[in-house]
């Protein structure tokens, strides 16, 4: 009877790990959606091909050593992993039926597409800080470095039971270890890559440069904003006995909060500023709500996860506006969202959850962005030097749907009757 029991158990563990794992995969398309709205048609073929693309190739690195490298069985030391390659078999029956406190709770196959879908989520990022203008190829290579050894090294400090975990940092579903970690890689890309032709002027006038489709960016905030339920919730890795049920529906719950409490805040502080209700401004207030929300989804109460929302949603206004008075051009407001907000996120964590300590949150952040960066701008400076991170500028003012892909979102557009 208790084996039935036990059967039945990690089977509804694992279904609901995989529920979880296609909500999280379904955020490549809120992506692909948002970055596509924001950009000018004229790029739309180009970033949507980014965006598929980098997922293929992120869930393939991480199949072939991302995650054994993230989650190495006999690691080198609590700084540095072993590689190996491929997944191995997953658990035997007689495993599962044994109990106890070594046997498994679900399927590891169920585990590994979970993972793959958070890396395929941090090269996300990436994709629409640099939108209109890094070619397609040397962003696909960086993917394939970004997803099989950078992104893997600080996840094991964390969540592979590194030297992070061991110094009790604080990251429930990766407010740093995804998002701000992808955020620093996004900032060393535009670094690298420099701003769009014309988005500055001589004087460091910021010129606003419009996307071409709001409804489609509008549609890839609520598919995301969906996806983070898998993404918060699914964190949670069990959902077959009440603490654990009542745990997934408070997630749930806070995550919801902290998302609309950052897109009111985001659109009032727009609105005070600007004298305008700006929607980008507003999107990005939700997504930095469930940015902020990340770190910690569980322990707060409702009340203190929407202002935990509401202050990630006035950061990213802030940090926006910040980040082209540095005459950083991010598109998306990529950086913004994930790193600023992240940041703000793990810090919040303080506010609730008794485990977590200043110094160590501050020294999991520190050393997560520094790798990130300095990873990813050694890597991006090779490719660089190598074959080039930009097109020509002739290029880039005809767009990189034709350059790049050979066709146009919209021709009909182009059309002369």
């Amino acid at each position: 009877m208790e084996g039935n029991f036990l059967q039945l158990s990690y089977a509804l563990d694992t279904f609901y790990f995989l529920m979880s794992a296609v909500l999280v995969m379904w955020m490549a398309a809120g992506f692909a959606m948002l970055e596509a709205g924001l950009v000018r048609s004229k790029n739309t073929v180009e970033i949507l091909t980014k965006n598929a693309l980098l997922y293929s190739v992120a869930c393939t690195m991480y199949l072939i050593v991302g995650y054994n490298f993230m989650y190495p069985g006999d690691p080198i030391s609590a700084y540095l992993p072993n590689i190996s390659f491929l997944l191995g078999a997953d658990n035997a029956v007689d495993a599962v039926v044994a109990g106890g406190d070594g046997a498994p709770y679900y399927s590891g196959m169920s585990d590994f597409i979970f993972q793959a879908v958070f890396a395929a989520a941090t090269m996300s990022i990436v994709s629409g800080a640099i939108a209109e203008r890094m070619k397609l190829w040397p962003f696909l290579v960086f993917a394939v470095v970004m997803t099989a050894f950078i992104y893997p090294m600080e996840g094991y400090w964390k969540w592979g039971g590194g030297w992070l975990d061991q110094l009790g940092f604080q990251d429930f579903a990766g407010s740093v270890v995804v998002h701000m970690a992808g955020a620093a890689a996004a900032l060393a890309a535009v670094i690298l890559v420099g701003p769009r032709l014309g988005k500055y002027g001589p004087n460091g006038e910021v010129r606003a440069i419009p996307g071409a489709n709001l409804p489609m960016a509008t549609l890839g905030m609520f598919i995301l904003w969906m996806g983070w339920f898998g993404f918060n919730g699914g964190s949670e890795l069990m959902i077959s006995n009440v603490d654990e049920a009542n745990a997934v529906a408070a997630i749930f719950v806070n995550t919801n909060a902290a998302a609309a409490g950052g897109m009111i805040a985001a659109a009032l502080l727009g609105r005070f500023m600007f004298g305008k209700t700006d929607l980008t401004m507003a999107i990005n207030g939700a997504l930095a709500g469930l940015v902020s929300i990340t770190a910690e989804p569980l322990a707060p109460t409702p009340g203190l996860a929407l202002i935990i929302g509401m202050v990630g949603g006035i950061i990213v206004v802030l940090s926006v506006i910040g980040m082209d008075k540095m005459k950083l051009d991010d598109p998306v407001g990529a950086i913004s969202v994930h790193g600023t907000a992240g940041i703000w996120g793990i810090f919040a964590v303080l506010f609730s959850n008794s485990d977590a300590t200043f110094m160590g949150q501050l020294i999991g952040t520190v050393a997560t962005f520094a790798w990130m960066f300095i990873a990813s701008f050694i890597v991006l400076y090779i490719i660089k030097k190598a074959v080039g991170l930009r097109p020509t500028e002739e290029q880039e003012q005809e767009g990189l749907d034709v350059e790049e892909c050979g066709m146009e979102a919209y021709p009909e557009f182009n059309q002369k009757n």
